[in-house]
């Protein structure tokens, strides 16, 4: 999408604080944290949200997975645990409409999460 904050940071317009890549996802810190540890995974594909994800995308999801469990063991918060987010919507809290997945860690998560 042409004029997505997300999508331009995949194809290297802007910069990020890249954590992981691989050919399907791409894995940055939020440059507004809301926990001692706070990484963005991306689709490399443009997706609004996830209920835009179809069937034939399912490879994109796993490689979000990937992503998640390789970066938190990086970390160190694969034991003491983590907190992994997908808002959905302007409701749902989401702010980019490129679907995006919050790994939230370093401190004890509060519920209900706000």
């Amino acid at each position: 999408m042409e004029d997505c904050i997300f999508c331009k940071m995949v194809a290297g317009e802007i910069p990020c604080n890249k954590v992981y890549e691989d050919e399907l996802v791409l894995a940055f810190y939020d440059i507004n944290p809301a926990a001692p540890l706070h990484i963005l995974v991306i689709p490399k594909k443009h997706f609004e949200n996830i209920l835009a994800l179809g069937d034939e995308d399912m490879k994109y999801f796993a490689a979000v997975k990937r992503a998640v469990e390789q970066i938190t063991k990086e970390k160190g918060v694969d034991k003491e645990g983590f907190r992994l987010v997908v808002n959905t919507g302007d409701n749902g809290g989401q702010t980019v409409h490129h679907l995006h997945f919050h790994i939230l860690g370093g401190r004890f998560m509060q519920w209900p999460p706000g």
